[in-house]
């Protein structure tokens, strides 16, 4: 017998316009301004790794969660893109919808405490066009997060310059998007096709997994995303270092970087600490920073707001 299941047609969805938002266009950051003051010791030799993996063409991955493109990074890392120094961006569902409401209207990010109190929470009916571009994306094979720059690049966006899904997309650079069902407020609108919705995000996943077979020599970012980040990091690893095995080769050479902001030991950020501490179960440190480079590899921790790491080490990486 089915347990009964909740009813979307039942659920009413108002425009965006009616909306308060929290973030609009002016926390831009532009790429041709000097970044805020930022300095942190990790910081070159971060660049500088960069700069070698660009050099011996492996992979260069920025993984990065919904806040980074709440702190305005958009631009910074769509200039990145443009100089061939990120070959792959990879986010979760979150850190695609802000981009998306960006392009589309140039504010994102309502009130948890006020929406959810109104039952109103997520259920505005311009987001749902997010879910739309899945389904027109599908129908031509491509994954979750190039559907989703497709469909802001053709149906012109206002603000898609800013728009780091539609910059990949007329790029051709791999920007993938990792879903966890029922974690986005799209996931809510009565439109939304969870077959479909995950047959693209798991496309992205295997995109992404390619991507880490070119890892060797390569390097790793992970801006602020403490569980997707990390977790999808460490499976498409493990297939990607099985085949290489096959083959007699190893993928150990990795540089892996964490920017967030828990207080952990950033001189010895490969040795995680026991079970007894609460850091360990803050899988950015010993899944990223100890265990998957263990074999051989290089990891950092840097301690700071996206809003100053990223224009930092973007303006290394740029100019030295």
């Amino acid at each position: 017998m089915p347990f009964p299941k909740f009813d979307l047609n039942g659920l009413l969805l108002l425009p965006l316009d009616q909306r308060e938002h929290d973030l609009g266009m002016d926390i831009m950051i532009s790429p041709d301004d000097p970044p805020a003051p930022f300095d942190h010791p990790a910081l070159p030799a971060i660049a500088e790794a960069v700069r070698g993996a660009n050099k011996c063409a492996a992979a260069c991955i920025m993984m990065y969660g919904a806040h980074v493109i709440r702190s305005g990074c958009g631009p910074v890392m769509v200039r990145l893109m443009e100089q061939g120094k990120i070959n792959h961006f990879a986010t979760n569902g979150a850190g695609a919808i802000h981009d998306f409401e960006l392009a589309m209207i140039g504010a994102t990010c309502e009130s948890v405490a006020k929406y959810i109190s109104e039952g109103q929470f997520g259920l505005w009916t311009e987001t749902g066009y997010y879910n739309e571009a899945i389904q027109l994306g599908a129908k031509d094979g491509l994954g979750l997060g190039e559907s989703l720059g497709r469909y802001i690049a053709e149906q012109k966006f206002p603000y898609r310059a800013s728009s780091v899904l539609a910059n990949a997309y007329l790029r051709q650079v791999p920007a993938t998007v990792h879903v966890g069902i029922g974690n986005d407020i799209v996931h809510e609108h009565p439109n939304c096709d969870g077959a479909l919705l995950g047959k693209a995000s798991y496309d992205d996943f295997l995109v992404y997994a390619q991507t880490i077979s070119r890892l060797e020599g390569g390097v790793f970012l992970n801006f602020g995303s403490a569980v997707a980040g990390p977790e999808v990091y460490l499976k498409c690893l493990a297939m990607a270092r099985n085949v290489a095995h096959q083959r007699g080769e190893r993928i150990a050479d990795i540089t892996t970087a964490v920017f967030d902001l828990l207080d952990i030991d950033e001189s010895n950020p490969g040795e995680t600490p026991p079970k007894s501490d609460p850091r360990y179960y803050f899988r950015p440190w010993k899944t990223i920073l100890a265990r998957t480079v263990a074999d051989g590899g290089k990891s950092y921790y840097v301690r700071g707001e996206h809003r100053l790491t990223v224009p930092a080490l973007a303006h290394l990486v740029l100019h030295g």
